[in-house]
């Protein structure tokens, strides 16, 4: 895995307490700090030229220490349903896909956190570059940013038009801890965009540690990628059952604080013949019994070169009527952008840089 390397310090990338130190170390008062801080999160500024409130001499000395390293769209694609998936590309050649998803009552996008994917799980079309390398905090935000400005520019109403954030694209968001953290924590910033942590869901293959620290030091929603009801079944399409198999898995997912509205998401990838039995169902309501969560059924989306195949409507019919029979609360999750391949599971970046 490669990672980013960039010349200078990205100011993206900084708290409001480090933008102040920066400031302060070129001469210039604290308030200054909180300019660049909503230039960059709540106006979008791609640019240090663009601050157009700040000195001439204070931005000079700004980019000889430090950058703004803003996403660059690459490609704009719009499904049937109005789904949009975005293709950016980073200051280093990388490509990345997040991908916009309207309904009547929000507007959600699904962010990634890495370029790539080191999870290996079979049937994900992400899984097929491997991972490449982490995104930065300030390139997980940016994803936000870019996309709101563009949706403005296509006549959404703003200054945000963005309501919901799910940390569901390219790459596992807890693999990227830190950088995932720190995105959280500047997507929430009142100085910012100014996000809800109601309003925001990452989502995990499984990484237990991970959960725990997730659960401890962030407010933001969690949504496992469950996908089977078995050790066996579960190693063979997800190599992290190898190390944290199921009741690991679970035990971590009791565990984790169910406060503040943090009621936790079990998503649930329906592969024909493989994990939509009603055999299948009926240990999914055991496995989650007692737990104050909900299950996401999620049909799969048939991707090329990989083996799976998607489950008819009326077997998805039965499998959410028995879990619906043994008090789950389970849904069958809409599916989005098929036709642009922005559905679950098929985001993927082929560029040469990311080869």
């Amino acid at each position: 895995m490669s990672t980013a390397v960039a010349a200078k310090p990205d100011l993206r990338s900084m708290s409001l307490a480090e933008l102040t130190a920066v400031v302060a170390q070129a001469g210039e008062p604290g308030f200054r700090a909180r300019q660049i801080f909503k230039w960059l999160h709540q106006k979008y500024a791609s640019s240090l030229e663009q601050m157009t409130d700040l000195s001439k001499g204070l931005r000079q000395r700004l980019a000889e220490t430090h950058s703004v390293d803003s996403l660059t769209e690459d490609l704009a694609q719009q499904a049937s349903d109005g789904t949009i998936k975005f293709r950016f590309r980073t200051h280093d050649g990388r490509q990345l896909e997040s991908v916009y998803m309207p309904e009547e009552d929000r507007k959600t996008l699904c962010v990634s956190t890495q370029v790539g994917c080191a999870m290996g799980c079979a049937f994900c079309m992400t899984a097929t570059m491997g991972l490449v390398r982490n995104l930065e905090a300030g390139e997980i935000v940016d994803q936000v940013y870019r996309v709101n400005a563009a949706l403005m520019a296509r006549g959404v109403p703003g200054p945000r038009p963005l309501t919901n954030l799910v940390f569901m694209g390219m790459g596992e968001p807890l693999h990227n801890f830190d950088n995932l953290k720190r995105a959280l924590e500047l997507l929430e910033s009142p100085e910012g965009s100014n996000f809800s942590h109601r309003h925001l869901t990452v989502s995990t293959s499984g990484l237990v540690p991970m959960i725990e620290r997730f659960g401890a030091e962030t407010e933001a929603k969690l949504a496992i990628s469950l996908n089977a009801t078995t050790d066996e079944q579960r190693t063979e399409l997800m190599p992290v059952n190898k190390k944290w198999p199921i009741a690991a898995l679970m035990e971590a997912c009791r565990r984790f604080p169910a406060k503040q509205g943090r009621r936790l998401t079990f998503e649930y990838v329906m592969l024909k013949g493989v994990n939509d039995s009603l055999e299948d169902a009926m240990r999914l309501a055991g496995l989650v019994k007692g737990m104050d969560a909900k299950v996401n059924l999620i049909a799969y989306n048939q991707n090329p070169g990989l083996p799976f195949q998607s489950v008819e409507p009326s077997q998805v019919e039965a499998f959410h009527r028995l879990l619906t029979e043994r008090g789950v609360v389970a849904v069958v999750r809409k599916n989005r952008g098929r036709d642009i391949a922005a559905a679950c599971g098929q985001l993927v970046a082929p560029g040469r840089k990311n080869a």
